[in-house]
Parts: structure tokens; sequence; C-alpha cells
């Protein structure tokens, strides 16, 4: 047996035997509520295993008989191998944690007939609202917005192009100039032409009006000054074409706002969101959806600034129309000569030219960005940086009139008497048709310009540092933007009958109770209830502990030996006082190595505890790393390496660590050593008293999913996907992982299901086959959370992904069709709560809102089964709750069942003694898709590169994870 594999078991004697299968409902049927009324079954399938069957007893996946035997690999082999008997535990008896109040809910429970295809999924109404949990009212950064009921709002399409006109091509300008064109249209227009109507506009093609204009289409001719930079700021012309589009009926939106219709009149709240972002598009600088203003900017280095500005979006919500602000903020370029931030970018002299890998950063860094010269008749002119030059500027020439060769030094020397200091240096390429080389001393970057890329920790540390507001602050300071913003006697906001509420929305919210936490009896205390969503492992011992006989260190720092031995003793006392086995004696000594050498030191290092473990039949089993005061850097190598050749899991700690040994770091560590290794941390006592709703009821899978993005300014690298699936049911803590490259930004998995040369595949089809292993049974029941996901993509994630999932189970066995949960979990958004009152009953220490706080009302979808979740502690600023949204329901959870679920989960995440804001399947998920970045060979890769989706190339896979490793939570 390998010994990574090994975790130990609990003191009783029955801890041994095999657990009973025993459902809470006796012998009722899967999928129906104990003591509810039959229901209509589905069509006959295998995968409904009796509630007492053992393990071994249920029937196996067939493969579908049109299928070659090839098709379906190691089927038969899975299913012969016997589950592990999982691990007992005393049957104490927790408090009753809402379990009457529960039982009384279950057995309401009703299950829709039969798994519905995917393809005929519509949005799922909300089955109730919850009654669990103590109340206490909250605020909500919603405000009331109202609307004139017979108003009809008439949408007109726009477009415009400079004289001559070519083409009518609203993208000729960018928003900011198309506004200015648009204004001076109604300026000039508004009183004649446009019959008195005052048009809201957006920047591209749409314009909305309260009321019919006098014309179904007309031209228009209009002159603006060009002040983007030409030597004489002349005026210039354009034509602008303005058509009747459709009309957006305010009564549609009513009757959705109220129940009556299921489809969201989407024109009528685009139109008025246009019509409330007008006014701060004049008076800020609009970048997406929020608005920023450059007072008070906050210097973060590098030449970088933080500007601060507001969120809003109208939103239909339960009350009716809401406009959702929040305070946001942006790093920014800082409006300074190119070459001054180019030198505090890469911390250069200038008397030294760019190496290759200087100049690829730098022209990444500086591409798209708008720039205007400051020297002669053409100061103030605008233009947007192609790349850098690959020579330097010296080196650069042209051919004048009469052919002779002119350096661009001795041009601004003969024309502009500027001398170029920066020569050493390559120049910057811009301009459209003719290229034009300008030095980068002689021109400037255009204040406004958001700095897209990836923040330094430095930077970062900076960003927090200025935009952290505690609850009542930040709370203040929306006030202030929306009484700034003065609703109540905005022109555009009177010209469509819109008013807006200047106070916050009140909501009844309920705070959920924390879950019993169950630890092992050898401890001296068995069971453990958080308050306020943290707690610690002071007489207590870890459930299952791992066991690490075999391991190896190395020292990359500038610790001293004797700090490092120092260290790693108290870190292996602290493994075995939380109840792990742990051999004291590393294979191999502690070694200090120059962190240049790392990779060949790991792999040396690994081949010689191998060749040492080989006679004995063992594997190195866990390297724990000192890494190097520059740590960012090297944290991807180790784990690269570990992961996807050496095939052994990794802890990797920083020096700043070792020196100030703190028992808190030394838990925090441990507990992650712990599951990397195959053990257990905790687990909640329902879920091993089967008193979960619905998901203990019968053998449940739950997912979690993620994909991650490149960062901004990437335009190249891949997405990566990764899935997450519990492997330990009724347990719920152990979860395996798989990551897949994608298409740059594509956000719908491609990999949940796939079939190849060698047959279906895919990261569903593989962990429902592991979860069989682990656990012998099939899973009845899917849970599926899906992080990520914006709520423009919800019908198509919906649709593709669920059919992924359907044909992954169906590809195991025929007519295979367990019920699905589709959950979104969104953390991305801008509701905050706020507590109404202050106090202990009311408040964290932070300020911030209870752990466990829930709203499914008020400024939730008017008709769709959502709610709103703040399942952790805030520890600094305004904690943000966590948005669940429910896409389709199969297993019939109510309201409350699914928000005492996903809270009680949020208690178990291995990584720390806390709860955490999203649900740790979820939270895992993002985990690995991130360390799979690490995975992607980046030196190869420029930003200036097209990325495969535009090229139409595949998209290069990630090196696979080793077997060992993926079988644990090495992302942890």
């Amino acid at each position: 047996m390998d010994p990574r594999r090994r975790t130990d078991q609990l003191s009783e004697s029955s801890g041994r035997g095999r657990r009973r299968r025993r459902g809470r409902g006796g012998g009722a049927e899967r999928g129906e509520a104990p003591g509810s009324p039959a229901q209509p079954r589905p069509p006959p399938t295998s995968s409904a295993p009796s509630a007492r069957a053992a393990g071994p007893s249920n029937p196996p996946f067939q493969p579908q008989q049109a299928r070659p035997p090839t098709h379906v690999p190691s089927l038969t082999s899975w299913w012969m191998v016997s589950a592990p008997p999982p691990p007992s535990v005393a049957a104490s008896q927790p408090p009753p944690v809402a379990a009457e109040v529960l039982a009384v809910q279950m057995e309401k429970t009703t299950i829709s007939s039969a798994p519905s295809s995917s393809k005929a999924l519509k949005p799922l109404r909300r089955p109730g609202e919850g009654t669990i949990g103590r109340p206490y009212m909250v605020f909500a950064n919603h405000f009331k917005v109202d609307v004139r009921r017979n108003i009809v709002i008439y949408h007109y399409d726009v477009g415009l192009a400079p004289l001559p006109l070519v083409s009518i091509r609203p993208e000729i300008l960018s928003k900011g100039g198309s506004r200015k064109v648009v204004a001076e249209l109604v300026r000039l227009n508004r009183e004649s032409s446009l019959g008195g109507r005052l048009p809201a506009y957006d920047g591209r093609r749409n314009l909305y009006t309260a009321g019919k204009l006098p014309f179904s289409s007309k031209e228009f001719d209009v002159k603006v000054i060009d002040d983007e930079g030409t030597p004489s700021r002349r005026e210039k012309d354009y034509k602008v074409a303005v058509k009747f589009a459709s009309t957006a009926d305010i009564h549609h939106l009513m009757r959705f706002l109220s129940g009556q219709q299921l489809d969201i009149p989407q024109e009528a709240i685009q139109a008025l969101d246009v019509v409330l972002r007008s006014p701060p598009c004049e008076n800020f600088h609009p970048f997406g959806r929020p608005f920023f203003h450059g007072d008070g900017a906050t210097v973060l280095g590098e030449r970088t600034t933080c500007w601060r500005g507001h969120f809003q979006s109208i939103r239909p919500i339960h009350m009716g129309l809401s406009l959702n602000i929040d305070l946001t903020k942006t790093p920014h370029f800082e409006s300074i000569p190119v070459n001054q931030f180019v030198r505090q970018y890469l911390y250069v002299d200038s008397s030294r030219p760019f190496s290759s890998d200087q100049h690829r950063k730098v022209e990444k860094v500086l591409k798209k960005v708008k720039v205007e010269v400051t020297y002669g008749e053409y100061y103030h002119r605008r233009y947007v940086i192609k790349g850098l030059t690959r020579e330097r500027t010296k080196d650069l020439s042209y051919a004048d009139d009469q052919g002779h060769r002119t350096t661009v030094v001795q041009y601004f020397m003969e024309r502009y008497r500027i001398c170029i200091d920066f020569v050493e240096w390559p120049s910057l390429i811009v301009g459209n048709k003719n290229q034009i080389w300008l030095p980068m001393e002689a021109c400037k970057i255009v204040e406004g310009q958001r700095y897209t890329h990836k923040l330094t920790e430095k930077q970062v540390t900076a960003m927090l540092t200025a935009t952290c507001q505690r609850p009542t602050d930040r709370q203040n300071n929306i006030l202030k933007v929306v009484r700034s913003n003065n609703y109540g006697n905005d022109k555009y906001a009177k010209e469509f009958g819109i008013t807006v509420s200047n106070s916050l929305s009140s909501c009844h919210a309920r705070v959920l109770p924390a879950p019993c936490l169950k630890y092992h009896d050898m401890g001296d205390e068995k069971e453990c209830v958080p308050s306020v969503g943290q707690w610690n492992m002071k007489r207590k011992k870890i459930i299952n502990g791992g066991s690490v006989q075999h391991w190896a260190c190395v020292n990359f720092s500038r610790v001293d030996t004797a700090t490092a031995q120092r260290f790693f003793g108290e870190l292996i006392k602290m493994c075995i006082n939380i109840g792990m086995n742990f051999e004291v004696k590393p294979v191999i000594p502690l070694r200090s190595q120059n962190p240049a050498t790392m990779e060949k030191t790991l792999v040396q290092l690994h081949n010689e505890a191998q060749n040492i473990l080989r006679k004995n039949a063992a594997m190195l089993q866990l390297l724990i790393v000192i890494l190097p005061e520059n740590s960012s850097i090297f944290y991807g190598k180790v784990k690269r390496l570990c992961e996807t050749e050496l095939d052994i899991v990794s802890q990797c700690c920083k020096p700043e660590n070792i020196f100030r040994i703190s028992p808190q770091y030394l838990e925090n560590v441990a507990l992650k050593i712990n599951v990397k290794v195959g053990g257990r941390n905790t687990v909640l006592v329902d879920a091993l008293q089967r008193r979960l709703p619905i998901v203990t009821d019968d053998p449940t899978i739950i997912f979690g999913a993620d994909v991650t993005h490149p960062s901004p300014g990437d335009y190249s690298s891949p997405s990566i996907a990764a899935v997450v699936a519990s492997q330990d049911w009724p347990q719920i803590a152990k979860y395996r992982g798989l990551v897949s490259a994608q298409a740059h930004r594509r956000e719908i998995i491609d990999d949940l299901y796939n079939v190849t040369e060698k047959g279906p595949g895919g990261m569903i089809r593989e962990l429902l086959i592991s979860f069989r292993r682990e656990t012998g049974h099939k899973p009845s029941r899917i849970l599926f959370y899906r992080d990520g996901v914006s709520e423009g993509q919800f019908a198509e994630v919906l649709l593709e992904e669920m059919q992924a999932i359907r044909k992954a189970c169906a590809s195991l066995e025929e007519d295979y069709l367990p019920r699905v949960t589709f959950v979104v979990v969104q953390k991305r958004h801008h509701t905050r709560l706020f507590p109404a009152n202050e106090g202990r009953e009311s408040t964290d220490r932070s300020g911030n809102i209870l752990p466990g706080t829930v709203v499914d009302t008020v400024i939730c979808h008017p008709t769709e089964f959502d709610f709103y979740l703040c399942s952790h502690a805030g520890t600094q600023g305004t904690s943000r709750p966590t948005h669940y949204h429910v896409l389709c329901d199969e297993n019939g959870f109510s309201a409350e069942q699914l928000q005492l679920l996903t809270n009680n989960l949020c208690y178990t995440y291995a990584r720390c003694t806390r709860s955490v804001s999203i649900v740790p399947p979820a939270y895992y998920a993002h985990l690995i898709a991130f360390r799979a970045r690490y995975y992607l060979d980046t030196d190869s890769s420029d930003g200036s590169t097209e990325s495969s989706a535009s090229t139409g190339r595949s998209v290069r896979p990630l090196p696979p994870l080793m077997e060992h490793v993926k079988r644990e939570m090495f992302y942890c």
C-alpha cells in the first residue's frame, strides 16, 4: 500500500467496520422525502442503490452496448476495487442545531418527476423564503427607483462618421468623442428638429428619448472642435444619422417585476440604465461600468496611482427596481513623461540598452497606451503606442525628400533644438497609416488611463491600505455619492420620469446557526461549535491524521541552518500534537542551496531520496521548502516541478516566517500538510449522523468548478478550467481536483466531457469514477457549485455544461441520470450589507455583519431562486456577501435547506480554522486553477502574440498532473 494513502483510523473499535448505509428515510425510495406522498419516478435506471446496501453489492456501471469495449476503459476494474472502510466516529449527539425544523422542512420537500433535458431548462422559480436563523435588520447599498408607468421610451440607432463620408461607422470615434458629437447635435437641434426632447446616449449606437421624435430617420451635419491634438485645433465635420429602432414599454417591465412575466425586458432596463448613467458620464471618467476621478489619488509606486470612483447599475430586484451604487478603485498610469515611467518600472540606467526581456516587458506594458507629444507645433497631439523599435534611438535613421539619411537624434536637434538623452533606449512606434518614431522623453502619458497589468506585491499592499474602509465609513461614503449625483434635480431623470431614493434599502436578514464540528475522540474537545465564524485547535486533534514516514527538506533562503532546523523541529512537533503520525527525521538531512540551482537541486534531492527508499519499496511523501527572499518567482517553479514531474506534494514556507515562529502559523501549516498527505482535519457532525438536508440521504457528489483568465494586458495565455469533486461521502471533506487549459478568455468549460480516439473522457467522468472507487457508491445526486459566471452567461453555461454532465454520466452507464442541482457562485458583485444597529447582536469585531447572515428577500431576484450569504467573519474593510443563484434544481432543495447546507460547508475549509466567504468546492476549484497557471511556460510568450482563439490555433495542453499528486488535496 502506498504510504502516502494511509490515514489514521479513529479510536473506536467500531471504526474498522463498514458504516451502515441507512439513510434518514428508512425504507423511502431514492428522491422521496420521508413521509411524503409517492412521487412519479423517472425511467428505470441502475443508479438507485438501496439505502441499506453495502458498497460491493451495488451493481457496477455497465458500458453502452454500442460502444467498443476500448471506449470504456477500466470500468470493470475500478468497480471490483472495494472502497476503504470509512472512518467511524462516536455517536454523541450534537446540539439540536435547527434539526427539528429541518426535519419538518424535509418532510415537505417534493421532487420533480424526472431530470429534465437541459435544452428545456427554464429559469428556476424561488421555492419560498427561508425561516431558520435569528432575524435582524441590515441595510443594502440598493436605492429604490420609481419610473412613471405611462412613459414609452423610444430607441433610436445612431451612426456617425467624419466627412468626407465613406461609411457610417459608430466605431470611428471613442465613446467620449461620440458623446461630444451627439451633445453638440442636441445643443443645436433640441428645440427644433428634436421636438424639445432631451435624449440619453450610450456613446455607441443607442439613443433613447422619452417620447417620439418628429422624424423616423434623419441625418445631421455637426461641427466639433478636434481636441485630440491637431496643431490648429480646427473644427471637424461629422455626419450623424439617427433612425428609429424600437420602443421599450415600461408596462412589460412592471409585469416582470410583479412575477406576471418570466422573460426579462432587457431593452427597458438598458434604456433606464443609460439614462441614469448620462450625468456621471459628463462629470467623471467612465471605464466600463464604474466612473473614476483623479481627486485625492493615492500613489502606488512604480509611477502608478489609485483613482477612486463609484459603480452604479440599475437592477430588477424583489422590491422593484433599484440603483446599486458602490465604491470602487482602480490603478491608473501617472501622467508623466514616458522615460520617467520606464525608469521607475524597470529600475534601469538610461546609459544601458534594454535586454530582450526588458524590451518585451516595456512593450507589453506600454502597448495601446495613449501619449501626447511635448514639443514644437505638435504640442499635445495624441497618439496610441503600437510598440517599440528593435533598434536603439541613436541607431534610427530615415531618408528625407532629397534622399539624405538623417538620424532621429539629429532631426530633433535641428528641428526643435531638443537634445535626446535616452539614446540607448528604443523609441516608441506610433501612427496609423505611416509609422512614426517618437523618443520616450518627447512624450507624456495622457491622464486618466487605467493601468490594466498585474500589480506588484508592494502596489497591492498600497492599494489595499488606501481603499480599505470600515463598514460605517463605506456606508457614509456611498450616501455621499448619492447626494452628490443629486438624482432629484437631474435633467435626464426628470425628462424620463425617474425618481431615485436617497436612502439605503432595509432588508430582513437571518443569522444561520454555526454547525457543530467533529474532532478526534483522543482530544480533550471532541466537538466544537465555532463562535463568530472562527475557532482554534486548542485541546483538539484532527479527525483523521495523515501519516508522513518519508519526507525531505531544503532551504533556498539566507536563513541559517540552525534556525531552519529549529523551525522544522517545531513544525513536526505541531503536526504530531494535532494528531498526525510524523517521522521526526527526514530521509536526507537539511540542505541549504543557492536558489539559482533550484530545479537541479530538487531533482537531485528527489532522486537521492528515492534511491534510499527503493530498498523498502517506499516513496518520498512530502517535500518542505524554505523559499528564497524573492519568493513570488520561485514558488511557481517548485509547484510546477513537484506536481508535474517529481510526483510529490510540497509545502513552501516564506523565510520571514522562519525567524518569528508563531504557533498560529505552525498550526495552519500543519493543517495544510495533513490534507496534502491524505488526512482530514474536521467533518460536520450532521454529515456523520446523516442529518444534512438531502445530500446525506443518498450518495451525493459535490462539485466545484471555476475558470480563471489571464491577467489584463495578456492577450495570448489560455484560460484555465478547474473542477474538484468530493470523494468521501457522507463526510464531504476530501476533494480531488483536475485542470485543463482552454481558449483565451473562454468561460464555458470545454473538458467537462469529451470524446477522443481513446474513447469518452473529461473531468466529470474521471471524478465520478474516482468517487465510485473511494466510496463504493454511484452518486445518486450531484450538487454543482459553478464559480465565475456573470448573469449574461447563465443560459449558455447552464445549457452547455449541463449537457456535458449528462453526457459524462451516460457514458458510464446507459440511462444513468443522477439528479443535478446547479448553483452559480458570484463573488464579484457590488452588493454590500451593513448592520442596521451596533452591538454584539448585530456585528462582529470588525463592525461587519455577522457570519451566517443570509438575505433572500428585497434585494434578490424578483422570481428566481437566489440568495446572499455572508458566511465569514470580517477581518478588515467591509465584508462582501457571496451571491448564490440556483439555475437548476432536480433534487428539490428548499431555500433554507440549500442556505444551511452551503453555510455549513463553509466551515469545512481545510486550510484554516475559520469559516470562509465562498463554499469550499468553489474555493478549491479557484485555488487549483490559479495553481495550474504556474504550469504554463510563460517565458515563451509575450503580450504581442495573438491568442489562440483569434488565430484558430489549438490550445497547448497543460502538463498532466502526476498520479499520486492528483489523488490528494495538493492545492491546499
